[in-house]
């Protein structure tokens, strides 16, 4: 057992380098993003890109930014924007990736970063051929606690991992969009990324894939509960759902020990490391710090600025080829999950 955990390496987010960002599509992630950094970091949002010239003044007026851009193509131009942050519909992320990469401007894309690996590919290969940094926007590989858990896997204080069990689930009322047959509509794509996500940074890509679930009348993935295998043994029950909320829990077991992450998972939250001896007392490191709930998400902008500052093109903890081969799970799955219902 380990004597203590260890500590969050990264820094907080208002020591990382300023960049101008350019906002596409003022939603409401982006006015949970555009909030998490004005409160936690450095970084300036200069611009705004929306089809509505009353929707992107009001969104600019409310936060303060200078300028404002009807379409997309005039915010990718600006000069003075560095970076562009994409919080379009998920249908859409492919086509305003793009149009970033080609404007040659770093993009983080809302996650997920496409709706099949397919797509996520296109713009990897595209922000590869042009040298232009991109990231998926999973910002839960950003917060402390999973570097805390990132070092412990590093240091095999978990020995052995056998297993892995992760959930996410919400009610989505009647008239969301994620019921609907846009593509990028259902559970696994807007919640189970979470667990998926965790699960291959973890584990990896499986080699086998069980699943059990339905489909709402609609034709989206209602919920879904898959099974992973992986090469050495370790297995992966992984759960979404639209339907109801769920305890949106993580842990991992190893023959070391066992860790868990407090619900919801994905948000600033506390970790537990305990032994493998049944009922023995673990460790526990809980964050508690100024940055609750989704205003964590300004910890992957802050990451951003450093790798962009350092002249990388991709995220070191999150690699592209890591975001289309957690596409390419989802992908299958939701094809078991056809053949099954």
């Amino acid at each position: 057992m380990i004597a203590a955990l260890p500590e969050f390496r990264t820094g907080y987010p208002r020591s990382a380098p300023a960049l101008r960002w350019g906002v596409l599509a003022p939603g409401n992630i982006a006015t949970v993003f555009v909030m998490a950094l004005q409160r936690h970091t450095s970084q300036h949002v200069v611009a705004v890109g929306s089809r509505s010239l009353e929707r992107g003044t009001d969104f600019a007026e409310r936060f303060g930014i200078p300028r404002v851009h009807v379409g997309y193509e005039d915010l990718v131009a600006d000069p003075d924007v560095d970076v562009v942050y994409i919080a379009s519909r998920q249908a859409d992320h492919l086509e305003h990736g793009l149009l970033a990469i080609a404007a040659g401007k770093p993009v983080l894309i809302e996650k997920p970063f496409a709706v099949s690996s397919a797509q996520a590919a296109t713009l990897a290969a595209a922000a590869s051929e042009r040298g232009v940094f991109a990231m998926e926007a999973m910002w839960t590989r950003y917060l402390p606690q999973t570097d805390i858990l990132r070092q412990l896997l590093d240091a095999g204080a978990l020995g052995e991992i056998t297993g892995l069990a992760a959930d996410h689930g919400q009610r989505m009322p009647s008239d969301s969009w994620l019921w609907s047959t846009n593509p990028g509509g259902g559970a696994l794509l807007d919640l189970g990324i979470y667990p998926y996500s965790f699960a291959s940074m973890v584990l990896g890509t499986p080699r086998s894939i069980a699943v059990t679930g339905s489909f709402a009348e609609s034709g989206v993935d209602r919920q879904s509960t898959a099974v992973l295998g992986y090469d050495g043994g370790a297995e992966a029950v992984l759960s979404t759902t639209l339907a109801g909320r769920t305890p949106t829990r993580a842990s991992i077991t190893g023959s070391g020990g066992l860790l868990e992450l407090d619900g919801p998972f994905f948000v600033p939250t506390r970790l537990t490391f305990s032994p493998p001896d049944f009922g023995a007392e673990g460790l526990s490191w809980s964050d508690d710090g100024e940055i609750p709930g989704h205003e964590g998400l300004c910890y992957q902008a802050a990451a951003l600025a450093r790798y962009v500052h350092d002249g990388l093109i991709e995220s070191p903890v999150h690699p592209l080829h890591e975001t289309i081969a957690v596409l390419a799970t989802i992908d299958a799955v939701r094809e078991r999950l056809a053949d099954h219902d």
